[in-house]
């Protein structure tokens, strides 16, 4: 068994977008295991924007947080057994030793879909698609749906849902190659971000009818603009604000709130872990769907422990079409 293990810890908090200096990739010795221990090896890693926004509620020197699939390689704990799947939520590190007590083992995958799944399409990003769309945005055939960040991990599964569910569907991004994606992907109507003008004057002619619903990935003054735009009794499901994420200056937005008042908008925040009881629920819909096909799942895989902050990095700059991961 391996004595010693890779892993990234943080050196310096983040200000601005994430520099090569904030972090650092070192070795470290694995101790022995204690009764009931297992020690873990991870496969597939995930990066996800939020890891940015939680930064400094770790103390310098930590690990960084996250999600990974790992196999038991090494077990005193005869629950979890040499060869066991599990989705520890140990950071970034090629190993870790656990006690098991919360120890959450791999669901069963769709047919032929490989482990990465685990921390996507049916892991925290396909489940927070699924709790926030249809729990939120509540859902009826034929009304209107806006996406924001719809290329994105969490972004690209709720459109599809949305299609699922009969609704109009629009989706924005940050290149021509991610609006290609949504199309295929069965998105009604898409256009790219950077290159609209006038957000407001092109949000009118996509959606002349109004929003009915808006699945919130990015905050700030986009999301103002298209807020702008919903329709009496509009909900408003908020997932992320990635726009904001990177600002060392906070930015100050106009109000909304006779928006929210008159037209008696819902506005609702998630933390999807807060559904945990509900997960073989959600699990078990974004499984069905991914068998029949109705769910198409695109991963950006990144290869090498040693490019995970690369990878990590490349989320602030739109480098990833759907879910991206990192193969150990």
């Amino acid at each position: 068994m391996p004595r010693t293990g890779r892993r990234w810890v943080l050196v310096k908090y983040f200000e601005g977008h994430p520099k090569d200096g904030d972090v650092r990739l070192e070795e470290f010795e694995i101790p022995p295991l204690k009764d009931g221990e297992v020690l873990l090896e991870a496969e597939f890693l995930t990066v996800d924007p939020y890891m940015r926004s939680l930064n400094k509620t770790l103390e310098l020197g930590s690990v960084i947080m996250g999600e990974q699939v790992a196999q038991v390689i090494e077990s005193r704990n005869k629950d979890y057994p040499v060869g066991t799947w599990t989705l520890p939520f140990c950071g970034w590190t090629t190993h870790s030793i656990n006690d098991c007590k919360n120890l959450t083992k791999m669901p069963q995958m769709p047919d032929g879909a490989p482990r990465s799944y685990a921390v996507g399409a049916v892991g925290m990003p396909g489940l927070s698609a699924y709790f926030g769309f249809i729990d939120v945005g509540k859902p009826k055939p034929g009304e209107t749906v806006m996406v924001s960040g719809a290329a994105g991990a969490v972004g690209n599964i709720a459109g599809q849902i949305a299609k699922i569910k009969g609704c109009k569907v629009i989706g924005s991004a940050g290149s021509d190659e991610k609006l290609e994606y949504l199309k295929e992907i069965g998105y009604d109507k898409v256009f790219n971000y950077k290159k609209v003008t006038d957000l407001d004057a092109k949000i009118k002619e996509l959606a002349p009818e109004g929003i009915d619903i808006y699945f919130d990935n990015v905050g700030g003054m986009f999301s103002w603009t298209v807020i702008q735009n919903m329709n009496k009794f509009g909900r408003i499901s908020v997932c992320g604000n990635i726009s904001i994420y990177n600002q060392k200056v906070p930015e100050k937005l106009p109000p909304f709130f006779s928006k929210m008042v008159y037209d008696q908008l819902k506005m609702e925040g998630f933390v999807v872990y807060e559904n945990r009881p509900r997960y073989p629920e959600g699990l078990g819909y974004l499984s069905t769907w991914i068998r029949e096909g109705k769910l198409k799942v695109k991963e950006h895989v990144t290869e090498g422990f040693e490019n995970m902050y690369k990878a990590f990095q490349g989320l602030f700059v739109g480098a990833n079409i759907g879910k991206a991961v990192v193969k150990v």
